[in-house]
């Protein structure tokens, strides 16, 4: 048997290619997939070969946020044909000092699908089928969409990042950068209670979909620079922020507009930047970093079939597995686009 997948060489070099499938084997499932988002990681590996010290170092396929309909299950399983599922790519060791300590998220020989972190690296789901473990399937609902349980990946980012905030409900929360990551953190704010959601991008695409996940109100901090400047006032407004953009205008403005012993969680990546270390000790902030998922994947999947959390207002663009380089251009242009999937 064989399938179609999308293979990067290096920066810009995406190809399409054929290559075998294997029957599954025991605790194993064959899916032929459905959806798969293109997520800001595929995006630095298209357009920089990479982002920071992780590097594309030899041919890739991407992707970690999909979904796919159980073709055939092998010995042991219990998924019938005809399921659809999320793809959990994360794959913890599960007996290393951290996956031990109950912190799987910091596995010392986590495998996570789609990274060029290791080497050799580890291969993405942007494929026709897919022969993956079934403990790496969960089951969506019978009305979930394929394009709606390949966002479960996406959110699960979203909700370790409030499980490091602490309590939400009641706060005043500031999101800054609305891409599908920052507009996912507003309907999870938004899931847990938050009082108020305050959203700051340069794109008014972008807060167009913030206002739709649930926002309260929205910034373009293009067009009006100054308008965080009445949350500066008597050492601050917000409880809480989402930081979701990596960009130092950002964070400078999120460290002036929170409150003494508020709560910035750190979402959004980037290399080293200059911060104002005396602001953030004068204010006594926590500042908490958060990465990935473990737990959280269940629920998103959960809180996706439910419609508890509706992720569709952010699923811009589906386009066909040989169009996956027009896809990557398109991903790129945050003026029309949010999160831009390839189907199968």
């Amino acid at each position: 048997m064989q399938t179609r997948l999308a293979r990067l060489y290096q920066k810009g070099d995406l190809r399409i290619e054929t290559a075998a499938v294997t029957a599954p084997g025991p605790g194993e499932v064959l899916l032929k997939m459905a959806a798969a988002g293109i997520c800001g990681s595929d995006l630095h590996y298209y357009q920089d070969g990479g982002f920071g010290p992780v590097r594309v170092r030899e041919p890739i396929i991407p992707g970690h946020e999909a979904s796919g309909t159980v073709s055939q299950a092998g010995e042991g399983v219990d998924l019938k044909a005809g399921t659809l599922v999320a793809v959990n790519p994360s794959q913890p060791c599960g007996h290393c000092e951290y996956c031990d300590q109950a912190m799987p998220i910091h596995c010392l020989d986590m495998r996570f699908m789609g990274s060029a972190m290791r080497l050799p690296h580890e291969q993405g789901m942007f494929r026709e089928w897919l022969v993956v473990s079934a403990r790496q399937c969960f089951a969506a609902g019978a009305a979930t969409t394929a394009a709606e349980a390949a966002c479960s990946e996406p959110l699960s980012v979203c909700l370790h990042a409030a499980s490091r905030a602490g309590d939400i409900a009641g706060k005043r929360v500031l999101v800054t950068g609305a891409g599908p990551i920052g507009a996912l953190m507003v309907a999870v704010a938004c899931y847990h209670g938050a009082s108020e959601i305050v959203v700051t991008d340069l794109a008014d695409a972008a807060l167009t979909r913030a206002k739709a996940m649930g926002a309260s109100r929205t910034i373009n901090v293009a067009k009006d620079a100054h308008a965080l400047a009445e949350f500066e006032a008597g050492k601050g407004y917000f409880d809480l922020v989402f930081e979701c953009s990596a960009a130092v205008p950002a964070i400078r403005s999120a460290i002036a507009a929170i409150r003494p012993r508020g709560t910035i969680v750190q979402v959004g990546v980037t290399g080293e930047i200059p911060i104002p270390l005396n602001a953030i000790v004068g204010k006594e902030l926590h500042i908490h970093g958060t990465q990935r998922f473990h737990e959280e994947f269940a629920a998103a999947v959960e809180l996706i079939s439910s419609r508890k959390i509706d992720v569709r207002p952010i699923i811009s663009h589906n386009l066909p597995l040989e169009q996956a380089d027009a896809a990557f251009i398109l991903a790129g242009d945050r003026a029309v686009a949010c999160k831009v999937q390839l189907i199968f």
